[in-house]
């Protein structure tokens, strides 16, 4: 049976023969990408695999290799975003002068509400996690999101909102606790 065929069936057991057969040039594809950083590709090798089990349906990939790749690139984009983020939070920080300049409780607190939105946007689809940060972060306007990700306006506006729901509801139901 091959790997196509085994997740034609879906579920824990076909990740696990795709991690079976795919796990180790995977790792070392992002061991490479991340210049020998061995534990940062461990880390997203295991969250390649645990956003396949996350996913609500499966499509049978023709290419396994290119399915596990572009995941894995998107996650290693959305990991390199996440820093970029945090260290211009951080660099704005450094540029202000000292009697200005939140206290060190108030800099834990932004980084750590930083990471909580962050860990929300990995638990959001792919698509809508992609749609939020091009908009977001990277400032593109609907139009070049829908042409980038070949779908329409209308659904990047939809997916954004519906970020912006879970980010609303990640955080309101914080402050309620």
């Amino acid at each position: 049976m091959s790997t196509s065929e085994a997740l034609a069936g879906a579920g824990p057991a076909a990740v696990a023969t795709l991690y079976r057969e795919h796990h180790g040039w995977l790792l070392n594809l992002l061991r490479r990408k991340l210049h020998g950083h061995h534990a940062d590709a461990l880390d997203l090798v295991q969250d390649t695999f645990e956003r396949l089990l996350r996913q609500p349906r499966w499509v049978r990939p023709e290419r396994p290799r290119g399915y596990l790749t572009a995941i894995a690139t998107r996650l290693l984009i959305d990991r390199h975003r996440r820093r970029e983020l945090e260290q211009a939070y951080l660099q704005s920080l450094a540029l202000q002068p000292e009697s200005s300049a939140p206290a060190p409780e108030t800099m834990l607190l932004v980084i750590e509400q930083l990471g909580h939105v962050c860990r929300i946007l990995d638990r959001m689809p792919a698509r809508m996690n992609r749609v939020f940060l091009l908009a977001r972060i990277d400032g593109l306007p609907y139009t070049d999101i829908a042409r980038e990700l070949k779908i329409s306006v209308n659904v990047v506006q939809k997916d954004l909102i519906q970020a912006w729901q879970r980010l609303y509801l990640a955080f309101d139901g914080a402050a309620h606790v």
